[in-house]
């Protein structure tokens, strides 16, 4: 089983963008999806975006498309949230996940194994 760490939160004006990253120790990496969560307060947990053990598919909440971009580096055994226009509603805690398995999409939250601590990401008007 892997173990996450994210990095890269912070602080920022609308209309700027931050870079989250997910660092992934232990085994099997690439036999995991990966998904980012975001939980504003108040609020439930939801999936921002998500992606393949391969990196070959991607999926996105509609309140991110073309804004945000999921990738991953399996041979660094990182996956990345690039945030681009980012609202004030953006602003949460994220949450980067593993899925074991090969199948996909995988976008339950209780489909994920395994999570990192979060970071929070605020953003000012």
């Amino acid at each position: 089983q892997v173990q996450l760490v994210e990095s890269g939160g912070g602080l920022v004006q609308a209309g700027g963008s931050l870079r989250l990253s997910c660092a992934a120790s232990g085994r099997f990496f690439s036999n995991y999806a990966m998904g980012w969560f975001r939980q504003a307060p108040g609020k439930e947990r939801e999936i921002v975006a998500a992606i393949s053990w391969s990196g070959g598919s991607t999926n996105y909440a509609d309140s991110v498309k073309g804004r945000f971009t999921i990738s991953r580096d399996n041979a660094k055994h990182t996956a990345t949230l690039q945030m681009n226009s980012l609202k004030p509603g953006d602003t949460a805690v994220y949450y980067c996940a593993a899925s074991w398995g090969r199948t996909w999409p995988r976008l339950a939250e209780l489909e994920y194994d395994v999570w990192g601590q979060g970071t929070q990401v605020t953003v000012s008007s």
